[in-house]
């Protein structure tokens, strides 16, 4: 099991782990998906952290540096995302396999630039406001809803490429255990949060619905690009409505 928390963190950070880490079998990699909120979770506590270290008086430069951070220890894997998502969903204009072969280009159009530029901005505001009110649960609880979003991903939209590694994990997910993880994960958000965490919740998954929705209608399911956009956006959507309802 702790090979599985390690493969996960490995995966969606940058953050150190052994080095003689063995090789998992492809059933322990699906299963590592499992433990995609509790990495979530430990990039918030790290997050929190920063924040204890650089102290809220100037909340908005504690802001640009929580949100530094979070960028840091993850390698900007999932912005990556964002921008292959952004380029390939505008450049493919509504052919299937125009936007699967942009999706897979390396370079950044500015469509790309000014979503990840956009998202940037509306995070450090919202991370400002949320500092001002000394809301750290909601940023302790933001990581863990983006990567919560990653395993809904996997368990309610079909993987559309048929080789590489997403298709390998969508074929290993242990889906009962899946759906609990999200349960837990759920329940933990509203334990932290109580009411505000409802008011995020529902926004996270309102926006999940409609973002399978356009996914199912563009491609037909999802791949690696658009699961780290939903990641970013449910991050990004948790500290959107908190600020606003706090």
């Amino acid at each position: 099991m702790i090979r599985q928390f390690f493969f996960a963190l490995q995966f969606l950070t940058r953050l150190p782990v052994p080095a003689n880490l063995p090789l998992l079998s492809e059933t322990e990699q699906g299963r590592s998906l499992l433990f995609y909120p509790l990495v979530g979770l430990l990039i918030g506590l790290l997050l929190i952290l920063t924040g204890v270290l650089v102290g809220s008086d100037e909340s908005l430069l504690c802001a640009a540096l929580v949100l530094t951070v979070w960028v840091a220890i993850t390698g900007g894997l999932h912005i990556d995302g964002l921008a292959d998502m952004t380029d390939a969903w505008i450049g493919g204009q509504g052919d299937r396999e125009r936007t699967l072969e942009i999706m897979k280009d390396p370079r950044c159009g500015p469509s790309a630039v000014v979503a990840v530029v956009l998202l940037l901005i509306v995070k450090l505001a919202a991370l400002n406001s949320l500092i001002m009110q000394d809301a750290w649960g909601v940023i302790l609880l933001a990581p863990l809803i983006g990567r919560s979003n990653l395993i809904a991903s996997f368990l309610y939209l079909p993987y559309v490429r048929p080789h590489g590694l997403g298709a390998m994990l969508a074929a290993h997910l242990p889906r009962l255990e899946a759906g609990r993880v999200l349960l837990a994960a759920l329940l933990f958000c509203l334990l932290i949060q109580g009411w505000v965490a409802v008011w995020m919740l529902l926004f996270c998954g309102l926006l999940f619905v409609i973002y399978r929705s356009m996914l199912l209608s563009r491609i037909g399911g999802f791949t690696g690009d658009s699961a780290g956009t939903i990641c970013e956006l449910g991050e990004t959507m948790a500290l959107v409505a908190a600020a606003l309802l706090l």
